[in-house]
């Protein structure tokens, strides 16, 4: 189960962990990974450790997405409306496999990053206003 206290639209640990469930890794961006152990003898899953490694590759604006979430679409326009209003160009990543986002995601919520200029922007649905303020931000620090 992956959770993630700091969002409204992940499910809270504490149900799970009421339930035996045990926390087995950390992420970056306060997600956690949950685990319901049915045997002491099975290989639990685990999350990457190159998260950093993975922002550090996207400089451009780039947006990646995979369609198993209905506002993923919205996000991705939204994103591109407030880029438009600063003029900066956008690079759309599909993610096709799961080998595909076990290599690219820079968090374990897979399904849609934004980053820029190495900097994980969002990874979930923000409305034009605030994307247009973070990129403008982002604009404005020295390189």
């Amino acid at each position: 189960m992956l959770t993630n206290d700091q969002t409204s639209w992940t499910p809270s640990k504490a149900l799970f962990l009421q339930h035996q469930f045990q926390l087995v890794a950390t992420a970056p961006f306060d997600f956690e990974l949950l685990v319901y152990p049915f045997s002491e003898v099975v290989e639990l899953p685990y999350f990457p450790e190159n998260w950093h490694e993975r922002l550090t590759g996207y400089h451009n604006l780039t947006i990646l997405r995979s369609f198993q979430c209905p506002y993923v679409e919205v996000a991705t326009e939204n994103i591109l409306a407030a880029a438009s209003k600063l003029d900066i160009s956008v690079d759309l990543v599909e993610i096709q496999s799961r080998d595909e986002l076990m290599e690219k995601s820079p968090t374990p919520y897979g399904i849609f990053s934004v980053i820029y200029k190495g900097q994980l922007i969002s990874f979930h649905r923000l409305t034009v206003h605030s994307v247009y303020k973070k990129l403008q931000t982002l604009l404005e620090e020295p390189v």
